[in-house]
């Protein structure tokens, strides 16, 4: 009898390590799944009042994922990577490398259009005023000799806004006429940056800095952080224009560890509360349109009511001869 309950003891001690043991994998299993990882550009910012919104409303909690670069190094990155994918999901990509993700097949399902923002160039107010110059009213006029050393972009083999207006350039003007505007602004004394930052903060003459560049490429978002506290006047204004909308998408990336709990981040990201914060946090333009701007955006950064079309340009075949094309031309002086 001695040695059956001891046997039994035995028994059971082993049977509970082994419930324990397994009640701990599955604990480990069930908080794995709810871990979601996303992967995005350098300047996407997922406010923290909303990552614990998304928490409490779901379920999942977001942990880990990778800022990558600027879109195109995104992109390029998750293509590396997609038979091991480094998150569940991408927030991202835009219209100019969807392509991109599309053909070489890193999203699982379809891209969901989250924001938008319009690449167009910005001109200080006050320079003009002082310089007794009239602002410009397009860019086309750029070239006009009384722009002379004025305009900073950024580069287009470096800067996914560089690119961006690179391709407005080409859908505006043609094949027959985006390198002669190129070469004429070359000429006319065009300076360019690796990247919208150094554009913006470094060159522009309201960027901050010491600039001394008035005009400068960026978006016609910009005015609204450029509010002086003294008059409530915006010093910068957007040629809002023959812009080109980007577009930036979400995805689910192919063999996700937690596909459902990407989808459950997307949409989270199409909700009225997660929209309404991206001009803040983001500054960009929410695609929900019932969504308010806020009252600075409104009066300052109305999106453009004329962008050029783009529909008709194959990105993917292109963008490496025209991104030659165009260093040539910037090169050859």
């Amino acid at each position: 009898m001695q040695i059956k309950n001891t046997r039994m003891r035995r028994t059971l001690a082993a049977l509970t390590t082994i419930t324990i043991a397994t009640a701990a994998l599955v604990g480990c299993s069930t908080n794995a799944s709810k871990a979601v990882a996303i992967a995005s550009h350098d300047s996407f910012i997922f406010p923290d009042a909303l990552i614990n919104q998304f928490k409490s409303e779901t379920g999942f909690y977001l942990e880990g994922g990778a800022k990558l670069g600027d879109a195109g190094e995104l992109t390029n990155k998750l293509v590396l990577t997609k038979d091991s994918p480094v998150a569940d999901l991408v927030f991202g990509i835009d219209n100019t490398f969807a392509g991109v993700a599309q053909s070489n097949g890193i999203i699982d399902g379809e891209l969901v259009p989250i924001d938008y923002a319009d690449v167009c160039f910005n001109y200080d107010k006050n320079w003009f005023a002082k310089a007794g110059i009239p602002a410009p009213t397009s860019w086309r006029e750029l070239t006009d000799k009384k722009y002379a050393g004025l305009t900073v972009v950024e580069n287009p083999t470096t800067s996914s806004t560089g690119l961006s207006f690179l391709f407005a350039s080409i859908g505006a003007l043609g094949e027959s006429g985006w390198q002669s505007w190129w070469s004429k602004m070359r000429d006319n004394g065009l300076k360019v940056t690796a990247g919208w930052e150094d554009a913006y903060y470094i060159e522009f003459t309201a960027g901050g800095g010491s600039g001394t560049y008035p005009i400068v490429l960026s978006y016609s978002s910009s005015p609204a952080f450029t509010v002086d506290a003294a008059d409530g006047e915006s010093t910068t204004a957007s040629i809002n224009n023959e812009c080109f909308r980007q577009i930036e998408y979400a995805g689910v990336l192919k063999n996700a560890k937690n596909p459902a709990g990407a989808r459950a981040v997307i949409d989270f990201m199409l909700k009225k509360d997660f929209q309404s914060a991206l001009p803040d946090s983001n500054y960009v333009y929410p695609v929900d349109e019932s969504v308010q701007l806020p009252e600075s955006w409104a009066k300052f950064a109305p999106a453009s009511q004329s962008f050029v079309d783009v529909s008709g340009l194959d990105f993917e075949a292109n963008r490496k001869k025209w991104q030659q094309q165009w260093r040539d031309i910037l090169e050859s002086k």
